[in-house]
């Protein structure tokens, strides 16, 4: 009965993220928003609902480990595995903004997650400050949208532009869709969490390993549904784009929700800040120099991303369970995370070194 209310939770929660952002999307285009800023704020937000319905409730409900951890869990998972898997369909072209502006400010933010966590605790007067930064990030992607070139902006408007005529019928369906969206994803959580709990005291595991690994996986379906389907279009922007949205949206609006909203503050706990914060803090750094490489994430790079994922994974249910072989994995780790780092960055390097002695008179 636990494992059925786990899927009829997550799979509530999907449908309410698919619905709410479809509602909300063709709202804003029936209101006269562009399909650029749909896709950058609405949709990338939208498909991170999920993350957010099940952190602040785990976190009102005093399930702290759960909520932190699937924030982390989910940013690991949308960086090694949905743009691993959507890398190895097809290389992604990464558009200028997300290399100049976006995925610097993911690590900024990650790296900004990992100084309010060293005292142990998210406080209320800190999810206040991370929500005020979300608020400044969407202000000034807007303003940034205005500067993207026609390909990026016809990309986006033939995904996001609305079908729909204006008028009342239309007004009213998709409110409706927003508000069913909101309703599923408030139920959807609640009997997520509430079997997540279950389930790691059954198996005598913790709830922040829990959160880390299903809750996390489960809650970043809406992102790999996004960003699978805009690899086989060939949509690398929307694909990139759409993860490294989220994972902004999960630091500053999930972190900050659930902080702001908790009557107390949330404790973090020791390992979070040790190992699993510093391992989303690199799922981010590593973007910098394989985007910058070409402008794109090549199958090599989608494979090493995925790597990364089913490694860290395996780390965390081996650890959990005490396997004696967790030791031998963690020697590993030590060698060939930093080695396939500077291969990155060594090609980043001889890449940029290249492109200017050519661009030399």
């Amino acid at each position: 009965m636990t494992y059925l209310l786990f899927i009829v939770g997550l799979i509530t929660l999907i449908i309410g993220a698919e619905i709410l952002v479809r509602g909300a999307s063709r709202l804003a285009a029936i209101f006269g928003v562009s399909p650029l800023v749909i896709g950058l704020t609405i949709v990338a937000f939208g498909t991170s609902s999920p993350e957010l319905a099940v952190s602040v409730q785990s976190a009102l409900a005093g399930q702290a480990d759960i909520s932190i951890g699937n924030v982390i869990g989910s940013n690991v998972f949308n960086i090694f595995f949905i743009l691993g898997i959507a890398a190895l369909i097809r290389p992604i072209k990464i558009a200028e903004q997300l290399i100049k502006l976006d995925s610097p400010i993911m690590v900024g933010v990650s790296i900004f997650a990992l100084v309010l966590a060293l005292d142990g605790w998210l406080s209320r007067l800190e999810g206040i400050i991370l929500i005020s930064l979300l608020i400044a990030y969407i202000v000034f992607t807007l303003w940034a949208s205005k500067k993207e070139g026609q390909g990026i902006q016809d990309e986006y408007a033939e995904e996001y532009t609305s079908k729909e005529t204006k008028g009342w019928k239309s007004l009213a369906k998709n409110s409706f869709f927003v508000v069913a969206g909101l309703a599923m994803l408030y139920y959807g959580s609640n009997w997520l969490v509430e079997a997540a709990v279950i389930i790691a005291r059954t198996f005598g595991v913790s709830e922040l390993v829990i959160g880390l690994t299903i809750v996390a996986a489960g809650t970043s379906m809406p992102e790999v549904a996004t960003s699978v389907v805009a690899a086989f279009k060939g949509e690398g922007d929307i694909s990139a784009g759409n993860v490294i949205g989220s994972n902004i949206f999960n630091i500053l609006g999930v972190f900050g929700v659930a902080a702001a909203t908790t009557p107390e503050s949330i404790p973090v706990a020791a390992h979070v800040v040790t190992f699993d914060l510093p391992i989303a803090i690199f799922a981010a750094v590593v973007t910098l120099p394989v985007f910058v490489v070409d402008n794109y994430i090549s199958r090599f790079d989608g494979l090493i991303f995925f790597s990364y994922f089913v490694f860290y994974n395996l780390y965390i249910v081996l650890r959990a369970v005490n396997n004696p072989s967790v030791s031998i994995l963690e020697t590993f780790l030590m060698a060939y995370i930093p080695l396939t780092f500077f291969f990155f960055i060594a090609v980043a390097a001889r890449y940029l070194w290249q492109r200017r002695k050519n661009a030399s008179p």
